[in-house]
């Protein structure tokens, strides 16, 4: 009988219970305050990588892309690195003729028929940028000519804050954050002509 009132007893005791209950939470919990560090650091490196490159875009006027554009590039670099040491850092330029043109695909016309909205059949399109293919975006690689736009894009790698790659299938341990801004050559010249060649999609 008194092994058994003893037993009702211990039974009828909570002591300890919140322990039990915090380490069953717990690791869901950290999993879950992790998740949101990672994810708020990402958001602030976006910040920091776009703020570099209007910042330094702001600072500076593109002539014919000698040392202008490397001292862009240093610049977009060491504001980044200042915040993310471990960021590597890879730049683009594609130019176009004005700010309009910016992400504009190379016009085609669709006369196979079925009006699909690509660019097949041997249809004719105009290749603006002179890289023989019909691209989705008109642009040309490379910082252009005088009073041409250029989108400057910036592209920051770096490490995850927390190792979710090791325990997250397909998840990448790198982050990679972008930044891009339009800027405008200086008009140390006249522009260069733009004259498309007709040619043929495959």
């Amino acid at each position: 009988m008194r092994r058994t009132s003893l037993l009702k007893r211990i039974a009828r005791r909570e002591d300890g219970v919140t322990i039990i209950e915090f380490a069953f939470a717990m690791p869901v919990f950290a999993v879950i305050l992790m998740a949101l560090f990672d994810l708020g650091f990402q958001i602030y490196a976006q910040s920091i990588v776009q703020g570099a490159v209007q910042e330094a875009a702001r600072a500076s006027t593109l002539e014919s892309g000698g040392s202008n554009s490397a001292a862009l590039d240093d610049t977009v670099r060491k504001n980044v690195q200042t915040v993310i040491p471990g960021a590597t850092l890879t730049f683009t330029r594609k130019n176009y003729a004005n700010f309009e043109d910016v992400g504009i695909p190379e016009d085609f016309t669709d006369t196979s028929g079925s009006e699909d909205g690509i660019c097949n059949n041997g249809e004719p399109f105009d290749d603006v940028n002179g890289n023989g293919v019909w691209d989705a975006d008109r642009g040309a690689d490379g910082l252009g000519g005088a009073r041409d736009a250029v989108l400057y894009g910036a592209s920051a790698s770096f490490e995850r804050v927390f190792p979710f790659h090791s325990f997250v299938p397909g998840m990448s341990k790198d982050v990679v954050i972008e930044g891009a801004t339009v800027l405008r050559n200086q008009p140390y010249n006249e522009q260069g002509d733009r004259d498309p060649v007709v040619l043929n999609c495959p």
